[in-house]
């Protein structure tokens, strides 16, 4: 369930963006590169709606069931493995309209760095995806799971993290996130909560009307309280 919302409300924002690059750039078909896209799992459906992807992944088994996904599918994915600091190794500047970073500034040696190697492949009004941890959520969470010092402990670390146990390396505020993609030459546009309700309420709920819960989630994902209480920050920015 948590998947599929996370999903609903990216997706809704990632077919804006398809469509107005289109229209922008006059032309029906966009370069899109995923940053640790690991399994296609939006890779191939941007694929079958004619896009030309390129999957950039550390792990060989993921690049090798990505290759499986596609040719089940029928599309072709191009797959690279390095990280996303290599964006620029791998991938000629320029080349890039749309980059998907999900999931990736958490774990990434040098964030800023990361996104740099971003910026770097996209072209003038290219735009970047990025899906984040959100350090709020984890407080909640934590408070919620009866671990109290561990909340506030996510509150005042420079990382968003509970504690060495934290399997997360860093979380980021909407404030922390949006700065990070200013300093790397990104313009933020709409930032989106995700699983804002889908992490809070019971799983039995959430399995009894999963349509209405996505439709709760849609409906959430811009709301300017809600959105910085989600579990995963989605924001859309464009190179300057």
């Amino acid at each position: 369930m948590r998947d599929a919302t996370r999903r609903a409300v990216v997706w809704e924002a990632l077919r804006a963006v398809l469509a107005e690059r289109t229209a922008a750039l006059g032309r029906e078909t966009l370069d899109i590169v995923d940053a640790g896209g690991g399994t296609g799992g939006f890779a191939v459906p941007l694929a079958t709606l004619g896009h030309v992807v390129t999957v950039v992944d550390p792990t060989p088994d993921s690049l090798a069931a990505l290759e499986r996904r596609a040719a089940e599918t029928g599309v072709g994915v191009k797959g690279l493995q390095g990280d996303a600091a290599d964006l620029g190794d791998l991938l000629e500047p320029g080349s890039a309209d749309l980059v998907l970073c999900h999931s990736v500034l958490e774990y990434v040696e040098d964030p800023a760095g990361a996104l740099g190697a971003v910026a770097g492949i996209l072209r003038p009004g290219g735009v970047v995806s990025v899906l984040a941890a959100n350090s709020v959520a984890a407080a909640v969470h934590r408070s919620l799971a009866g671990h109290f010092d561990e909340a506030r402990q996510v509150l005042s670390d420079p990382e968003g993290r509970w504690g060495d146990r934290d399997p997360t390396p860093r979380r980021f505020s909407r404030e922390t996130l949006a700065a990070l993609l200013g300093t790397a030459g990104f313009a933020v546009g709409e930032v989106h909560g995700v699983r804002i309700f889908a992490d809070l309420v019971p799983g039995m709920l959430a399995e009894s009307d999963p349509d209405g819960l996505v439709a709760l989630e849609r409906a959430a994902a811009t709301h300017p309280v809600l959105r910085d209480i989600a579990t995963q920050i989605h924001a859309i920015a464009y190179r300057e």
